[in-house]
């Protein structure tokens, strides 16, 4: 189940199924001025080689929130044991902090940003 699906399917124990009719469009025009002037960004990527990595490494350096997302390891995996080590290296590094969020999912933050272990209304 990927990150979307999940997000969908987390409706507070409605039965209901999400229809277009559900949702409201956001003109994304409006947040242009804003988001070029941000000093942080979050990032939201997929970790399925070693250059997807990099990229991550890059983003974190430069301040930026990354989430990885993970469903095409196995986090018993050898590789993904590895890259993972190396982002927790990278979040010592700078200061921040990194989480994995299931089996599919990295949060990884630079200094300055802190990840709650503890889920909002809970």
């Amino acid at each position: 189940m990927g990150f979307m699906d999940k997000l969908l399917s987390e409706g507070g124990g409605h039965s209901h199924q999400p229809t277009t009719d559900d949702y409201v469009e956001i003109d994304f025009d409006d947040f242009e001025t804003e988001v070029m002037n941000a000093d942080t960004r979050i990032h939201v990527a997929k970790l399925s080689s070693k250059q997807d990595v990099i990229v991550i490494k890059d983003a974190i350096y430069d301040g930026d929130i990354v989430i990885a997302d993970l469903t095409r390891h196995s986090t018993k995996d050898r590789a993904m044991e590895h890259i993972t080590d190396e982002l927790k290296q990278v979040a010592n590094e700078v200061g921040g902090d990194i989480v994995q969020k299931d089996d599919d999912q990295l949060i990884i933050a630079p200094s300055g940003v802190g990840i709650s272990r503890k889920k909002l209304g809970h």
